[in-house]
C-alpha cells in the first residue's frame, strides 16, 4: 500500500513581522508563573510547532513498529515517510510564517535531509555486516509478518528454524577458519555483526512469546527448533567478538566504535550548520589547544611549579577528599556557584530549579562510560566505591577531585544543563524533541566555564587548574574524535592522546573514548565548538551591539534547542528563506 502523508494545515497564530527575539516574558520565574504574561508569549510561540509536534511523534511510532534495526523494511517506510514530509513542506508558504515558524521549517528542512542522509548511511552498513549475518531476513521476516498481521504457520515455521539453526551450528564452527581467512572482515565491521546478532536474537524472542503458549499447534512444531536458533544466536554474536573482534573473557572490552568517517561528518556538520570542514575544526582545536596550556603555565608558575604545569595537575589531583566525603563538596561549590552567578545579575535562575536538583551516586558499571561528574535535575556523582579495585579507586579519586568539580558544577546545574532541560521542558520543547543538539546544550554549558574563567570567580589557583584541565579537555576532544571519526586515528592513540598531552588517568582516559565511539559522531566536539559559537555571539550582540546581557542569555534560554546560528538568527530577527544556509564564520583567535 502506498503511504501518504499530509502536513497539518498551517494557520499562522500570531501576525507578528518577524523581529528581534523577546525576552523571557516577565514573572515566567515566579512561582506560581504570572499568566497573562505566559498567555502573552503564548501568541508568539512558532507557528510550526504543532507541525514538527506530528513528525516527531509520528516517526517515533513509526520507529516503533518496524522495529529491527537495518530491516528494508524499516529504512523504506522511514524514507518515504520523510520524502513525504519534504514534499509538504516545500508546498508551505514560507513568507506567510512568523520568523520562529520560519526558524523552524529551516530546522525540519535540516533535520529531514540529515535523517534521508542516515537512511543511506545505514544501507551501506547493512551491506557490509549481510556476509556475517545470512540469516538476518529470514528471522526479521517473522516478527514483520507478525506486525503486519500475518499468522505464522507453525510447520512451516518450524522447518525454517530448523534449517537457521544447522547454519548457526556450521558458522559457529567456522569462526576460527574466518578469522584467519584472507577476507577477513574488520574489527569494526565485526564489532557491529556482533550487535545485530544480539538485537535480531531480542527481536526473535518477542516474536516466539507472542504465541508460545498460546498457540497449540505452534507449541508442538516450534519449541525445540527455537531453542536450538535462540542458543546459537547466543554463541554466534559470542564467538564473533571473540575471533573476529578480538575480546577475551578476561578483558575489559576492546574499544572498537564505528567511525562515520568524513561522508558521516559532512553530514553531521550540515544539519548542525557549521560551516567549517573537519580540518578546519582540528585547526581550531589545536589553536584553543595552545592557548590553554600558556594559561596553564601561568597559573603553574603561580604556585611555584615554574612551566611544569602537569606537575601543578598533579599537585591538584592529589587534594581528593576521603571517602563518603564527595556528595557534601559538591552540595558546598553548588551553593557557591549559584550564588555567585546571581550576583552577576545577567541570568534569570528559576527559583524551582535551584529547589529541585538533587544528587546520586555512579555505580562503578556506569563509571566505565562516565567516570566524571554528569548533570541534570538528579546530577550523578562519580567517585571510588568498596567494590572497585584498588587501582580504580585511586584513579577515580585523582579524577574527581574537588577542583576538578569546582568549574563544572555549574555546568551541570544552572545556569547549565539542569537549568536547560528545566526550561525547554516549558518553553519551545517541540525543539528539542526534532533536533536536540550538543552545540546548543553542551555549548552553552561550557560558555559560562569561559563567562566564569574571566571572573574572579575561582577561590584558589587550584581552582583554576581545575577550570583549564577541563578546557584543555574540551579542546582534545576537537582533536581526537574527528581524528577518530575521519579514520586517522586508533581508538588506543585517542587514549594515549588524552593520557599524555591532557594528564588524564588512563582508565579515565578509555572510558572518554569509549562514550566517543557511542554518541553522536559530533558530540564531544560540540563543547569547545559550541562554546565559541555563543562567545562570538555575545560579543556581537552584547559587547558590541545594544543587547543587555540578561536579555540575552534569558532569550537564549526561551527559544529552546536550536543550532546556534539559528539561535543568532532567532535573537538578531535575521531575514530568512526557504533555501537559507549556514554562512556564519564565528571563529575568532583565542
Amino acid at each position: 500500500m502506498k503511504h501518504r502523508y499530509l502536513l497539518i494545515a498551517l494557520v499562522p497564530l500570531a501576525a507578528t513581522a518577524p523581529g528581534r527575539a523577546e525576552s523571557l516574558p516577565s514573572g515566567w520565574a515566579e512561582d506560581p508563573p504570572a499568566i497573562e504574561s505566559l498567555v502573552t508569549f503564548a501568541r508568539t510561540e512558532s507557528d510550526l510547532r504543532v507541525a514538527i509536534d506530528r513528525y516527531v511523534f509520528d516517526k517515533a511510532a513509526i520507529e516503533r513498529r518496524y522495529e529491527v534495526l537495518y530491516s528494508p523494511a524499516r529504512i523504506e517506510r522511514l524514507r518515504e515517510f520523510a520524502r513525504g514530509w519534504q514534499g509538504q513542506l516545500a508546498t508551505v508558504d514560507f513568507e506567510a510564517l512568523n520568523h520562529e515558524g520560519q526558524v523552524d521549517y529551516l530546522l525540519l528542512r535540516n533535520r529531514l535531509r540529515y535523517d534521508l542522509e542516515a537512511l543511506d548511511q545505514q544501507e551501506r552498513r547493512r551491506a557490509e555486516v549481510a556476509p556475517l549475518v545470512p540469516f538476518f531476513d529470514d528471522l526479521r521476516l517473522l516478527q514483520e509478518d507478525r506486525h503486519n498481521r500475518k499468522r505464522a504457520e507453525p510447520r512451516a515455521v518450524a522447518g525454517l528454524l530448523d534449517r537457521i539453526a544447522e547454519q548457526l551450528d556450521e558458522l559457529n564452527a567456522g569462526l576460527p577458519n574466518t578469522a584467519a581467512g584472507k577476507n577477513r572482515v574488520s574489527p569494526v565491521v565485526a564489532w557491529r555483526a556482533s550487535n545485530q546478532v544480539d538485537h535480531i536474537r531480542q527481536v526473535l524472542a518477542d516474536w516466539n512469546t507472542f504465541y508460545a503458549g498460546y498457540d497449540p499447534l505452534f507449541n508442538f512444531w516450534v519449541p525445540e527448533p527455537y531453542e536450538r536458533v535462540d542458543e546459537g544466536l547466543a554463541q554466534y554474536a559470542e564467538g564473533i567478538r571473540r575471533h573476529l573482534v578480538g575480546v577475551s573473557d578476561e578483558d575489559t572490552a576492546p574499544i572498537i566504535g564505528d567511525p562515520v568517517l568524513a561522508e558521516g561528518l559532512r553530514a553531521d556538520l550540515a544539519v548542525e550548520m557549521i560551516p567549517y570542514s573537519p580540518d578546519e575544526l582540528l585547526d581550531i582545536g589545536r589553536k584553543e589547544f595552545k592557548w590553554i596550556e600558556e594559561q596553564f603555565r601561568i597559573v603553574s608558575n603561580r604556585m611555584g611549579f615554574g612551566d611544569d604545569w602537569k606537575a601543578a595537575l598533579e599537585y591538584t589531583k592529589n587534594l581528593a577528599p576521603a571517602p563518603g566525603e564527595k556528595p557534601w563538596i559538591i552540595f558546598e561549590i553548588g551553593d557557591y556557584s549559584e550564588n555567585f552567578v546571581e550576583a552577576m545579575d545577567n541570568i534569570t535562575l528559576p527559583p524551582l530549579a535551584r529547589e529541585v536538583w538533587r544528587l546520586r551516586m555512579q555505580t562503578p558499571e556506569d563509571q566505565l562510560r562516565n567516570p566524571f561528574f554528569t548533570g541534570g535535575e538528579e546530577t550523578r556523582v562519580s567517585y571510588p566505591t568498596n567494590t572497585m579495585a584498588h587501582r580504580d579507586k585511586i584513579m577515580s579519586m585523582r579524577g574527581n577531585t574537588p577542583h576538578f568539580n569546582f568549574g563544572t558544577v555549574q555546568h551541570e546545574l544552572l545556569p547549565g544543563h539542569h537549568m536547560q532541560g528545566f526550561l525547554t521542558q516549558r518553553f519551545n520543547a517541540h525543539r528539542g524533541y526534532l533536533s536536540w543538539t550538543p552545540f546548543w546544550s553542551e555549548g552553552w554549558a561550557f560558555y559560562w566555564e569561559f563567562r566564569l574563567w574571566d571572573t574572579d570567580f575561582p577561590r584558589s589557583d587550584a581552582d583554576r587548574i581545575g577550570m583549564l584541565f577541563w578546557r584543555l579537555h574540551r579542546a582534545a576532544r576537537i582533536v581526537f574524535s574527528l581524528n577518530y571519526h575521519l579514520g586517522n586515528w586508533t581508538p588506543r592513540e585517542c587514549v594515549d592522546f588524552l593520557v599524555e598531552r591532557v594528564g588524564h588517568e588512563r582508565a579515565n582516559a578509555e572510558a572518554e573514548v569509549r562514550r566517543t565511539t557511542i554518541d553522536a559522531p559530533l558530540y564531544q566536539i560540540a563543547y569547545m565548538v559550541g562554546a565559541l559559537q555563543f562567545r562570538a555571539l555575545y560579543e556581537d550582540l552584547v559587547v558590541n551591539g545594544d543587547m543587555d546581557e540578561r536579555s540575552f542569555h534569558d532569550a537564549v534560554m526561551q527559544g529552546g534547542t536550536l543550532p546556534v546560528e539559528l539561535v543568532r538568527a532567532r535573537l538578531t530577527g535575521q531575514a530568512l528563506a526557504p533555501d537559507f544556509e549556514s554562512e556564519w564564520r564565528f571563529y575568532r583567535d583565542p
